[in-house]
């Protein structure tokens, strides 16, 4: 990577483009509503059970001016959704502020590890055990989306929803590998403490991106 190009990513003008594609939101709040996704790459959480983790190393996915983003975004759909790896790990200021000069939706899913950045319609807030959300992500999150793999897992949640603001709306989400065992237990859980709602992979069900 030549200094121009790498001092471009440092500033967010350009960003690690993994992929990007026009389907349905398959998860929590937004789930059904077509969207385009921006898949940025880059990520040092270390989920075990990460579905995607080819995007870990960002040095595998081209830098791309964000302008490029933008321009293919707007013709797909009015609601982005910037997912990866994990975003925040790159400056999002300019990719959002060029989004919404074009009148769209924002909407980012985060581990909320690193610092909140950029303008954002929709945060959807999926903190993991190995590094812990920033207190603005708390205090800033839409949707607590918690992946429940095991037992523990709900543990983790209710200390999660401790931790953000009042109107965020709570998602127990059964890990894809582990469904057919979950499901029964987060359905329960979800019985005995309604103010969790269940979120399912419905795009893995649809079998779509």
């Amino acid at each position: 990577m030549n200094e121009v190009v790498k001092q471009m990513v440092e500033k967010g003008e350009m960003l690690p483009l993994m992929e990007e594609f026009y389907t349905i939101q398959g998860e929590g709040f937004h789930k059904g509503t077509a969207a385009y996704f921006v898949r940025i790459g880059g990520c040092d959480v270390g989920c075990h059970w990460c579905d995607v983790k080819e995007s870990w190393n960002a040095n595998l996915h081209p830098p791309t001016e964000t302008t490029k983003i933008v321009a293919a975004a707007k013709s797909y759909s009015n609601t982005i959704v910037v997912t990866g790896g994990e975003p925040l790990t790159w400056d999002m200021t300019a990719l959002t502020t060029q989004l919404k000069a074009e009148g769209l939706q924002t909407h980012i899913e985060t581990s909320g590890a690193y610092k909140l950045t950029g303008i954002w319609d929709w945060i959807c807030l999926s903190p993991k055990k190995m590094k812990l959300p920033t207190k603005e992500v708390y205090d800033h999150a839409h949707e607590l989306k918690m992946i429940i793999y095991n037992k523990d897992d709900f543990r983790f949640a209710e200390e999660q929803a401790a931790k953000v603001n009042d109107d965020c709306i709570l998602y127990l989400q059964p890990e894809w590998s582990k469904r057919d065992k979950v499901v029964p237990e987060i359905v329960d859980y979800v019985m005995k403490h309604p103010k969790w709602k269940v979120s399912l992979q419905t795009h893995k069900y649809l079998n779509i991106p």
